[in-house]
């Protein structure tokens, strides 16, 4: 079933494994944002007793390592790069440099003088 689902996803993401990839894990980060903030919060402080710190830390190593949010790359949901993206489109300068000139973002024309 796993296989199938995946299959889908590279109908939809456009066949790129690193988007794949990349989806998946802002899936998970997703998931276990709240518990990991959690844990997290539990360990840092200094109050609780060593043992119960202890076992939030074990808790927090047994997670997925994908469901952690350093693990997320920005990357191009057209083309799958990771450089020179910008984060409020998701999308590579040069594309979004076509896509101004094409008129196909909203709120967003191409100057010229």
């Amino acid at each position: 079933m796993e296989r199938f689902r995946d299959l889908s996803l590279k109908k939809v993401l456009g066949g790129s494994n690193r988007k794949i990839r990349d989806h998946q894990r802002r899936m998970l980060a997703a998931r276990y944002e709240l518990k990991r903030r959690l844990y997290k919060a539990i360990f840092q402080d200094i109050n609780p007793p060593s043992r119960i710190r202890n076992k939030t830390m074990s808790k927090l190593s047994r997670s997925p390592r994908n469901s952690s949010e350093t693990r997320v790359r920005n990357r191009c949901i057209y083309t799958g790069r990771f450089r020179s993206v910008y984060k409020l489109f998701r999308i590579l300068r040069i594309v979004f440099r076509e896509l101004a000139s094409q008129g196909s973002l909203i709120g967003v024309n191409k100057s010229c003088w």
